[in-house]
């Protein structure tokens, strides 16, 4: 009999056909055949495992738009986390290379290669529009990177290859109208570099200084170990703790607004504040001064110092010349005119045509002096510029490091470095500093450290020096002005004391500028004898009797070698000097330096001879008050109002017709040692009252606290 097998078909498939043979064993079998083939190829497995794979296909598909919005979202939060980061200076990890930590402070540390590459190539192209050199130099760039292991970016070699041609034309196309705003950047850099006088001795006679390791010898003490603490209990400590400004210097030189905005982000950053410096000129030396305070700088004066001033609680500006800086900032944000705090620190005409157009783009003026004050509120008044609140008045102070080694006492003040040790050492530092001047102790050094242009009056000073030495009359002096100078002479004889006021009406029109000639040689009644040689014109010089004789007159002059200095000025000089040999030999040349509390130890009185509407205020005014000097200023501008006539030092008028009077009390001085000591007694308790650190940043707080809205 014949066997009929019989096919099962599947449940699951009715109308499907029915297979004949097994795909595994090449012939028909049936499904429930053997427990072997049960095993190794169940009916059910495979159609399970497709079903998941079918479901997780599916469900991805469906639920794809999902899953890339998820990605989307973690990746940008990403970018915004490192973003915020990179913008507050975050660089604790070295992570965002030269935006951050000590790369903005001008200082370099080593770093991952691709990481430093990576940042050299962002900020080149944040500063710089696009050129072929840019974009040559990220292909090499690129490469170097894929050489490290980057896989991502051999692929953008590749494409950076193959697009090479067309980006070079596209380049070319795009900074064809960027080349000149590049080209006005460097020209202003090109600008303000004069040609630069050789620092040498053959040039300048007699160079001296600087004497920082002079200073460390044999003070013991170096401000590079401790640059200044904060009160931690002020109310300006309180106020600025955890805050961030953004302070914009108009250049780097060692001069007043510099060194004032130097000092301020100093005590900022010391009271835990955070800081970022936006020079608007490189010039000067305080670069690498800034960088050793470890103060962020911000070369990227546009879009970078933008965007960090839009995150800072205040911006203070230091100078006129920031009024380009406030405009442009003040145009890309609505938040500007209360942001901006602007310390002006200039008194010249000239500046407020400058800045005028710029003061109701800030919240407050901030002003040296009360004269500064009256000078530019009349000024708007003559403009019709009605500013929006009352301009703050906040006079300069003497540094901890300058207070600190005149022996003044001070936050840096220790049981091992007291006030009493401090001046011990201080004479030590004049003996050794006067000795390498070669000077003896029958020299009076007078000094005059300052940027060398006309408004500081350097020639007028020269030109009194040499009357003292050679008993000439000023300068220019025809036979109207010979007489005129005679008569002027007389007036100092002991016998026409007494007609003194009734003569001297008839040889000026301004009583209290005479009144400065006389007054301070009778004081004791000393004995007084003079004469004049009416054929040449010129005089002996009286002598007091009072004290040793033969005292010899010394004047230093500062700072050779600043970017503020006027180079034809300078050369002017140093030919006046080449014309009278006695001359030079008296004058001695140091410099530009921030150490220089050396020389305010060797000095024996101070000069400001500012012309013009006067000094602002004069920080090195009151520094050489600190070290007891009497200070012999221009009766104009803040000087007038730091030095009390006969009290604190000695006043004379401007120009020339003051160096006749500044030639008589530097000769009072130069016979008088007493006088010098009374005078710069004075003085130095005038800073303890009134010019220390604690008075200055007491004023500044109240200002912030009005400026910040504290609430």
């Amino acid at each position: 009999m014949e066997e009929l097998n019989v096919v099962r078909l599947s449940p699951l498939r009715l109308n499907g056909p029915v297979p004949a043979k097994s795909t595994l064993s090449g012939r028909s079998t049936p499904r429930g055949g053997s427990p072997s083939f049960r095993r190794l190829n169940s009916g059910r497995t495979p159609r399970r495992d497709g079903k998941s794979s079918a479901f997780g296909s599916q469900w991805f598909r469906s639920n794809r738009i999902v899953l890339w919005l998820l990605l989307i979202t973690l990746w940008a939060y990403g970018g915004f986390y490192v973003q915020s980061r990179w913008a507050h200076g975050d660089n604790k990890e070295g992570i965002f290379g030269g935006s951050g930590g000590d790369v903005a402070n001008g200082t370099s540390q080593p770093e991952e290669k691709n990481q430093r590459i990576l940042v050299a190539n962002e900020e080149s192209l944040a500063v710089k529009p696009p050129s072929n050199k840019t974009q040559g130099n990220s292909m090499d760039l690129d490469v170097v990177l894929a050489k490290q292991g980057n896989s991502v970016v051999s692929d953008k070699v590749s494409s950076s290859k193959k697009k090479s041609k067309k980006s070079t034309r596209a380049s070319r196309r795009k900074t064809r109208g960027k080349k000149k705003v590049v080209a006005e950047v460097k020209t202003d850099d090109i600008e303000v570099q004069e040609e630069e006088i050789p620092k040498r001795n053959t040039t300048y006679g007699l160079l001296v200084g600087p004497f920082g390791p002079i200073e460390d010898k044999i003070l013991e003490w170096s401000p590079e170990k401790r640059s200044g603490t904060c009160d931690r209990k002020s109310q300006f400590a309180r106020l600025v703790w955890s805050r961030k400004f953004v302070l914009i210097l108009h250049e780097l030189s060692m001069t007043g607004a510099p060194l004032a905005m130097l000092e301020l982000a100093t005590e900022l950053l010391s009271c835990g504040a955070t800081v970022y410096v936006v020079p608007l000129s490189k010039r000067g030396g305080l670069m690498s001064e800034l960088s050793r305070r470890k103060i962020k700088v911000l070369e990227d004066k546009s879009d970078l110092s933008f965007k960090t001033a839009m995150k800072a609680d205040l911006i203070i500006a230091g100078s006129a010349v920031c009024a380009s800086w406030i405009e442009q900032y003040a145009a890309r944000t609505v938040l500007g005119s209360s942001q901006i705090t602007w310390w002006i620190m200039e008194n010249r005409r000239e500046y407020f045509d400058r800045a005028k157009l710029a003061f109701n783009r800030v919240k407050k003026l901030i002003f040296l002096s009360e004269s500064q004050s009256k000078h530019w509120l009349a000024w708007c008044e003559e403009e019709h510029i009605k500013l929006k609140t009352q301009p703050a008045l906040v006079p300069l102070s003497i540094s901890d490091e300058l207070a600190f080694v005149a022996g003044i006492p001070c936050s840096l003040s220790t049981p091992l470095f007291s006030p009493e040790k401090m001046l011990e050492k201080r004479q030590l530092l004049r003996d050794f500093v006067r000795k390498e001047m070669g000077l003896t102790d029958n020299d009076m050094l007078v000094m005059s450290l300052s940027s060398i242009n006309p408004g500081k009056g350097q020639f007028l000073l020269l030109e009194t020096t040499r009357l003292l030495i050679e008993g000439a009359p000023p300068l220019n002096g025809s036979a109207v002005k010979r007489r005129e100078y005679q008569k002027r002479t007389l007036l100092y004889n002991w016998k026409q004391f007494g007609e003194w006021k009734k003569e001297s009406s008839t040889l000026s029109n301004n009583l209290q500028t005479e009144a400065l000639q006389v007054p301070q040689l009778f004081i004791k009644g000393v004995n007084y004898t003079a004469g004049i040689e009416n054929d040449r014109g010129t005089r002996k010089l009286f002598s007091l009797t009072e004290g040793k004789q033969g005292e010899k007159l010394k004047v230093l002059i500062g700072s050779v070698g600043s970017k503020s200095n006027k180079v034809p000025y300078v050369k002017a000089l140093l030919n006046f000097l080449n014309q009278h040999s006695n001359l030079s030999n008296t004058v001695l040349w140091t410099p530009s330096t921030t150490r220089v509390a050396a020389l305010y130890a060797a000095a024996d009185a101070y000069v400001m001879n500012s012309q013009g509407l006067g000094e602002t205020f004069g920080r090195v005014t009151i520094e050489a008050m600190a070290f007891g000097l009497p200070v012999l200023g221009t009766d104009a501008g803040g000087t007038k109002e730091i030095v009390e006539h006969n009290v604190t030092g000695l006043l004379h008028s401007l120009g020339r017709p003051g160096t006749q009077v500044l030639a008589n009390n530097l000769q009072y001085l130069l016979n008088n040692p007493s006088e010098r000591q009374r005078l710069g007694s004075n003085g130095r308790k005038k800073v303890k009252d009134m010019y220390l650190k604690k008075h200055m940043y007491k004023r500044f707080g109240e200002v912030l606290y009005d400026c910040m809205r504290i609430k």
